[in-house]
């Protein structure tokens, strides 16, 4: 019987096929270090690391996220080291592999102990002839925290300060699949900002979302959403963000309060097709918006086949009075509907009662 040899990491940083003996397949659990040639290669920094952590916490922590999240390309630990630099609060991680390294470069922004913790490749990192990089965004099911410069790169502003950071990305993922995401954030009390900066995988995405949210009433505010390219001159770290949209009003609050709700990104024409979905939707509305006053009316427009349905998707709601409204109102905010996240607004009853319900913002 062979010796067992380990698992061996080839030049390339990548791990080779399961070494072979007369018995079959044998996968060492203690790797050996690759060669010194892919070291920067499969290094990180960590940044923001909480005080008195040590380095065999961080291995166990950042290897169990690797399996945990299918990073791990062969059995064993692909964190082979831990360096912690305690006087400047950060630590190197170096692993097995560069795929591996690569993988965990999605972890940026993970909590651990409390603190969200900086990703980023060592400042003399440098990428290794004839390997491909893989981005964050290309790992399924992972949005990096990273959003680059890029045409697409999306600014947010006008966020109320009580939605979090899952909130916002809910409500982003109703236009499709992120790419990147980042909520700008309070370095001092860790709250919002109010403003956010996103990329989608699709670029259709990104005109949809700019379309569908830029001015949308949500909570006391309405939302700014447009290419960040158009107003990066006008984003300052630690001031207010006002960014100027051509042809854009930004209302200061939500205006006058009335009996009439309108209700947003609550359902999706899709679903209002089915005769009795549609009663089953209405039911499940008037019976959570009865728990804040009288509801006397709702409105659901459904799309027709070939007619453009003012207010499509839309649900307005009728209370009884304007004070039962607020209630709903403060209430269904930043709600959860069918996993989206709902947005609410004041709808004119005058309009209401016309079922003029044509317009692009309510």
């Amino acid at each position: 019987m062979p010796i067992c040899l380990g698992l061996f990491i080839s030049g390339s940083g990548q791990i080779p096929p399961s070494i072979y003996t007369t018995q079959g397949p044998v996968v060492g659990t203690v790797p050996v270090v690759g060669s010194t040639v892919t070291r920067q290669a499969r290094r990180l920094y960590v940044g923001n690391i909480p005080f008195g952590c040590s380095e065999d916490e961080m291995m166990d922590f950042f290897n169990a996220q690797m399996h945990l999240c299918g990073f791990s390309q062969a059995q064993g630990n692909p964190i082979l080291a831990c360096q912690i630099n305690l006087d400047k609060n950060f630590a190197f991680l170096e692993f097995r592999s560069i795929d591996e390294t690569t993988q965990a470069m999605a972890f940026d922004g993970i909590n651990f102990k409390g603190q969200s913790l900086k990703i980023r490749r060592p400042h003399d990192y440098q990428p290794v002839p004839g390997m491909s990089e893989i981005p964050n965004s290309a790992v399924p099911g992972v949005i990096s925290t990273v959003v680059q410069d890029s045409p697409n790169k999306v600014f947010i502003g006008g966020l109320p300060n009580f939605l979090n950071e899952d909130q916002v990305k809910d409500f982003l993922l109703s236009f499709g699949q992120l790419k990147a995401f980042n909520l700008v954030k309070d370095t001092a009390t860790g709250l919002s900002k109010g403003y956010a900066f996103c990329e989608y995988v699709d670029t259709v995405s990104t005109d949809q979302a700019i379309q569908g949210l830029n001015g949308m009433q949500l909570s006391d505010k309405r939302l700014i959403v447009q290419r960040a390219s158009v107003g990066a001159k006008n984003v300052q770290t630690n001031v207010p963000v006002q960014v100027q949209v051509p042809g854009l009003q930004v209302a200061q609050g939500p205006g006058p309060a009335t009996e009439i709700l309108c209700l947003m990104n609550m359902v999706v024409p899709e679903e209002l097709m089915d005769e009795e979905e549609y009663e089953d939707i209405l039911e499940d509305i008037r019976e959570e918006c009865s728990k804040y006053g009288t509801v006397k009316s709702v409105e659901i427009p459904r799309p027709i086949e070939g007619v453009d349905v003012p207010g499509c998707g839309k649900v307005f709601v009728e209370f009884s009075s304007i004070i039962d409204c607020q209630k709903a109102q403060q209430s269904l905010t930043g709600r959860k509907f069918a996993n989206r996240v709902v947005v609410t607004s004041y709808f004119d009853p005058d309009r209401y009662h016309r079922r003029d319900f044509g317009m692009s913002v309510c």
